[in-house]
C-alpha cells in the first residue's frame, strides 16, 4: 500500500473532546463543553420545526444545486445566486479552494496562530504553508502580504481569527488589498462574523465587485447553532463560484442541513438573542479574568484566550475532572493559554468557579 507523501505529512486534527467521550472516560454525568465554539443556546425553534417536518423525507437525495438555500443566502447578503456556493462546513470549502488553486510546490500564506485547516489542505495538495508570526496576537497583514512571491496562490485572512479572536480592521484591510496580485486568491474566513461588535470590522461583501480574486467564507455552525449538520457557505465572483460548485460533491450539503439553514436565516430574532447573550458572556468573562489577575485577549468571536501562567495541559485535565471541557493552548503553540468558548451565564459562572479553585491550589 502506497500512501501519497502529502498525506504522510499531515497532522491529525484534534477537535474538542466530545461530551460522551468524557462521560465514558471519567464516569461523569454533568458535563459542559466550552471547547469547540458551539452555540450554547442551540438552534432556532424554527430550525427544530423544519427538521421535524423532514423525518419522512430522509429517503430522498437532497437538491444537488442547493437552489433554495443559495437563493436564501443570496437574498440575505444582497448578492446574486450565481455568487453563492455551499458545502459540508467551512472545512470542506477550504479543502475545495486548495484543490482548485494549489498544486505541488505552490505556497499559501497564513498567520502562525490561525485555523489549522489552511495548512492541512495546502499540504494535502502538495503545497507549502507559509506561516507569518503574529503581532499582538493578531494577524500581521502587512508581513503576510510582503511574503507573497511567484509561488503564492492563496492568502488566508481569518477574521475574527481562530483561536485568538482578533480581527483585521477596515484600515488594515484597505491598506493592503491593492498590494495583493490579482492572481493570488484572497480568502476572508468570517466564520464568526455574526458575533463581531467592533465598528472597525470591515464589511467585505461590497468589496467583491472590485476584487475578483476575493472569496468570503461563512458558516451556519457557530451563531446559527447548526454545527452538527455541517453547512458552510461562501460568496465569490461568478467564475470562481462556478468552479467551486463544480468541484464540491453534488450532495455534500444534505437535505436536512439545507432546510435547516434556510429556517435559521429566517429567524432574525433568535440570531439577535444569540449575539446579545454572547456579548454579555464575553463581558462577564473579561471582568472575572481581571479579578483573577489573568491576561486575556479581547475577542470579537464566541471564545476567549486566557493565559493561566501555568501548564495548560494540567489546567485542562483539572477542569476535565470537574466536568468542564476547554481547549488547551499547546495545541495552537500557545503554551499556558486556554481557549474557552463562551457558554450560557450558568456555564460561565461554573467554569470561573472551578478555574479559580484550581488556580488557588
Amino acid at each position: 500500500m502506497k500512501i501519497r507523501d502529502a498525506v504522510l505529512k499531515l497532522k491529525l486534527y484534534q477537535a474538542g473532546k466530545p461530551i460522551e467521550e468524557v462521560k465514558r472516560e471519567l464516569g461523569l454525568d454533568d458535563i459542559i463543553k466550552l471547547a469547540s465554539n458551539e452555540n450554547p443556546l442551540g438552534c432556532s425553534p424554527k430550525v427544530q420545526e423544519a427538521i421535524k417536518n423532514l423525518s419522512d423525507k430522509v429517503n430522498l437525495y437532497p437538491d444537488a444545486s442547493n437552489y433554495e438555500l443559495k437563493k436564501s443566502i443570496a437574498q440575505n447578503l444582497g448578492v446574486k445566486i450565481e455568487n453563492v456556493f455551499c458545502s459540508t462546513g467551512s472545512d470542506s470549502l477550504i479543502r475545495t479552494i486548495c484543490s482548485l488553486f494549489v498544486d505541488s510546490n505552490d505556497e499559501t500564506i497564513m498567520g502562525d496562530v490561525s485555523f489549522q485547516r489552511y495548512e492541512d489542505s495546502t499540504v494535502l495538495m502538495g503545497g507549502k504553508a507559509v506561516k507569518i508570526p503574529m503581532i499582538n496576537n493578531a494577524l500581521d497583514v502587512k508581513a503576510m502580504v510582503n511574503a507573497i512571491n511567484e509561488r503564492t496562490r492563496i492568502i488566508w485572512f481569518c477574521t475574527p481569527n481562530n483561536p485568538t479572536g482578533t480581527i483585521i480592521t477596515k484600515d488594515e484591510l484597505y491598506s493592503i488589498l491593492d498590494l495583493i496580485p490579482r492572481d493570488v486568491i484572497i480568502v476572508m474566513d468570517e466564520a464568526y462574523y455574526e458575533y463581531v461588535t467592533d465598528e472597525n470590522y470591515p464589511q467585505t461583501i461590497p468589496l467583491l465587485e472590485k476584487y475578483e480574486n476575493m472569496i468570503i467564507l461563512r458558516t451556519f455552525s457557530k451563531a446559527y447553532g447548526l454545527a452538527g449538520l455541517r453547512c458552510g457557505y461562501g460568496v465569490a465572483n461568478e467564475e470562481i463560484a462556478r468552479y467551486i460548485n463544480t468541484v464540491v460533491g453534488p450532495f455534500d450539503t444534505n437535505l436536512i442541513a439545507q432546510k435547516a439553514a434556510i429556517a435559521a436565516l429566517e429567524d432574525k430574532e433568535f440570531l439577535s438573542k444569540v449575539i446579545d447573550e454572547n456579548s454579555r458572556g464575553r463581558e462577564y468573562l473579561y471582568k472575572e479574568y481581571k479579578r483573577l489577575g489573568l491576561e486575556y485577549i479581547e475577542s470579537q468571536a464566541n471564545f476567549i484566550m486566557v493565559n493561566t501562567k501555568k501548564d495548560d495541559k494540567e489546567i485542562f485535565n483539572e477542569l476535565l475532572k470537574r466536568g468542564i471541557i476547554v481547549r488547551p493552548g499547546y495545541l495552537f503553540g500557545m503554551n499556558g493559554w486556554l481557549r474557552v468558548s463562551i457558554g450560557t451565564m450558568e456555564q460561565n459562572e461554573r467554569y470561573i468557579k472551578e478555574l479559580e479553585n484550581i488556580l488557588k491550589k
